[in-house]
């Protein structure tokens, strides 16, 4: 899996919901707040938006940011799905991003061997299964989801666990996740055709292979760069309602 597509910019969140992208961090929306959710042991610094139906969550969606990002840069996702039965948890990935003060990494794009990926990932994994403690939702009702390199970790971290379902936006696969469980959840793919990031072939390459393991995997194409536009908002909410029920 190759590095150089990335080094074009940080894989932030387009500017539909209003986000520059490699901004800093901003004021969110539903007055999310930063929390320690998990096991303090094993936890990583998140946003978290309750549900707004002022009742216990029934789900819990977590979304990854992408590389340069920060655990605020999907926050709008939250308002503009609206799943009112759902909590959301936005968690920075552990590492500083080398060249943006305010960026985080999932692992280092910038070297040769992805430097932290191996760390990130039992973090993430470790997080994950922790948080049933925490928030009473288990991970057969837990929707992973993330941008670009978010994505990707997504679909690594994901496939090893017992989750509802997975989405990958603007992503790719790692081809390393130890596919060992015998029921493996739903994947969302959505990629831009016109993605000067993460090529759309990575999307496809995915795709191919994940639905060669016989993973239910849906599958679509926009008219559009590394950014999530209204129409994929649309696709995501209905997937993830196709999921819960």
């Amino acid at each position: 899996m190759g590095r150089r597509f990335f080094l074009k910019g940080c894989a932030t969140l387009g500017t539909v919901l209003g986000l520059n992208a490699c901004q800093n961090r901003s004021p969110s929306a539903r007055n999310p707040t930063t929390s320690d959710l998990g096991s303090q042991s094993l936890s990583l610094e998140s946003v978290t938006i309750g549900p707004t139906n002022g009742q216990s969550p029934t789900h819990l969606m977590v979304c990854l940011h992408g590389w340069g990002a920060n655990s605020q840069d999907l926050v709008p996702l939250a308002s503009a799905l609206d799943l009112p039965n759902v909590q959301f948890l936005f968690p920075d990935a552990p590492f500083p991003h080398p060249n943006v003060p305010w960026g985080n990494a999932w692992y280092a794009l910038e070297s040769q061997d992805n430097q932290g990926l191996e760390e990130s990932r039992q973090k993430l994994l470790d997080w994950l299964t922790s948080l049933e403690e925490s928030t009473g939702v288990p991970l057969s009702r837990t929707i992973l989801s993330g941008f670009s390199q978010g994505g990707a970790m997504a679909l690594d971290v994901g496939l090893r666990l017992p989750c509802a379902a997975l989405v990958a936006m603007s992503g790719y696969w790692h081809d390393s996740a130890q596919l060992t469980r015998e029921s493996l959840p739903p994947v969302l793919i959505v990629h831009g055709r016109q993605d000067p990031v993460v090529p759309v072939s990575k999307a496809q390459h995915a795709r191919d292979n994940l639905k060669a393991l016989g993973i239910a995997v849906t599958y679509q194409e926009f008219d559009m760069a590394h950014q999530i536009l209204p129409e994929v908002l649309v696709l995501v909410r209905r997937f993830v309602l196709d999921v819960i029920g």
